[in-house]
């Protein structure tokens, strides 16, 4: 009897033993394991705040480009008005008024200074192109630079700004 006693308090150490190294082990392991989601909850973060500024940054730049089109709208309105007298009387009155490149550059470019710039561009400038080509159409190419709201000194890193260039054309005929 006395050696059945000795064995069960044999195995009941042993036991003990064994289900200590299991938790020293399982604790060890979970250790390891510790701060990793603290890592992958900081890159997700990091990929959602590229995407927020990425969207708001390129929705600004469409935004901009809309009301640089309408700019380029009202100017090329102005100028298929902008009668070009030595043409007109020369040539007499057909089925538009007759415009030159000349009419349509000096009236766009009147337009362009009275009226304020739009929220969103920096600077605009009318370029090659702008002028008629039929004689009773006008073109109006206008090239203007965006203002990026949050990552401005990330594109200026990269090679400068964001132009962009619109084209609009016009025509007033004569009933």
């Amino acid at each position: 009897m006395a050696t059945l006693l000795g064995s069960r308090r044999r195995l009941r150490s042993c036991c003990r033993l064994r289900s200590a190294g299991e938790h020293r082990l399982a604790t060890t392991h979970v250790q390891t394991e510790r701060g990793q989601i603290s890592v992958l909850i900081l890159g997700f973060t990091v990929i959602a705040l590229m995407l927020i500024v990425g969207g708001v940054d390129v929705t600004a730049v469409q935004l901009a480009r809309a009301r640089l089109l309408d700019a380029a709208d009202g100017a090329a309105l102005d100028a298929s008005d902008a009668l070009d007298r030595g043409s007109a009387y020369d040539g007499g009155l057909r089925s538009a008024i007759a415009i030159t490149d000349g009419s349509v550059r000096r009236a766009a470019a009147q337009y362009l200074a009275v009226e304020p710039r739009p929220h969103g561009i920096s600077s605009w400038v009318l370029t090659d192109g702008t002028g008629s080509a039929d004689g009773q159409t006008a073109v109006v190419r206008l090239r203007g630079t965006a203002d990026i709201p949050i990552a401005a000194s990330v594109v200026e890193a990269f090679g400068g700004s964001v132009n962009i260039t619109v084209e609009s054309r016009a025509r007033s005929g004569l009933r």
